[in-house]
């Protein structure tokens, strides 16, 4: 069997990422400033946090743009979009923490200072920038498309946790489902399972027979929402298939080993 062939890297259009990040920030910001001390305590299912835990590291996971274009230009760019899941992987406790290391703020502050700062940045930092950060250096513009992972998911973490209805600016939601699907097809190489998340994502994954023509004998298929519960681990396999949020056909069809690919 030929050895399992890698994704190709998949390219994003900076200005619409741009957009997107700076206009699902300020869906959050406008529900976040809503939110009183009741629903601000509500625990979530994100470990120990509260909603406005999350609240506030989401505003540091935006804002950490600021921190790092502060710093000296970074060498060269050894993290990319599609390596930056598994990069980040072994840091993930440090930076899920990070925001506590700051001054504490009301978070309608936070986020209006944090939305300002973005709006100032997005006009004077260009797309090629090396930023340097704690995983390594990386473009701006790809550091944005990560941005609307964060986003999305936390967007909806909120949403689940605190009864919210934060709606997803569609470009946002294409990327981080996108960003997703790829760290699948890296972390699991192969051709023999299609992963299908319309209308944004398909890709191909698993060691095995490659499919080449005609309908695919091993396919999961899964709405956007759903894909990124499943590959952050907010929501077990075995529970979506039992819910019939997600379709899988095929012996091959199975991704409860391989999921998730963040959390």
């Amino acid at each position: 069997m030929p050895p399992a062939r890698k994704p190709r890297p998949r390219s994003y259009d900076p200005a619409k990422i741009r957009t997107a990040v700076t206009v699902q920030f300020a869906h959050v910001a406008e529900a976040v400033k809503e939110l009183d001390e009741e629903a601000l305590a509500r625990p979530t299912h994100v470990g120990s946090w509260t909603v406005a835990d999350l609240a506030a590291h989401l505003a540091w996971a935006v804002g950490s743009l600021a921190d790092a274009a502060a710093r000296p230009a970074a060498n060269s760019a050894q993290v990319t979009v599609q390596s930056w899941p598994s990069v980040t992987a072994p840091v993930a406790a440090k930076i899920a923490d990070a925001h506590r290391t700051g001054p504490e703020e009301p978070l309608g502050v936070l986020y209006e200072r944090t939305a300002a700062r973005l709006g100032e940045l997005l006009t004077v930092l260009p797309d090629d920038r090396l930023l340097a950060l704690g995983i390594g250096g990386m473009r701006v513009a790809d550091f944005l498309v990560t941005r609307t992972v964060e986003l999305v998911v936390h967007t909806d973490d909120l949403n689940r946790a605190g009864g919210l209805s934060i709606p997803f600016e569609r470009q946002a939601l294409a990327a981080c489902t996108r960003v997703l699907a790829d760290a699948l097809a890296v972390r699991a190489p192969g051709g023999s399972v299609e992963v299908r998340i319309p209308p944004f994502a398909v890709v191909q994954c698993i060691a095995g027979p490659r499919h080449t023509r005609g309908t695919p004998p091993n396919v999961v298929e899964a709405d956007p929402l759903t894909w990124v519960r499943l590959a952050t681990g907010r929501v077990p396999w075995q529970e979506a298939l039992e819910a019939v949020a997600v379709r899988a056909s095929g012996e091959r069809a199975d991704l409860s080993g391989v999921l998730p690919v963040m959390s």
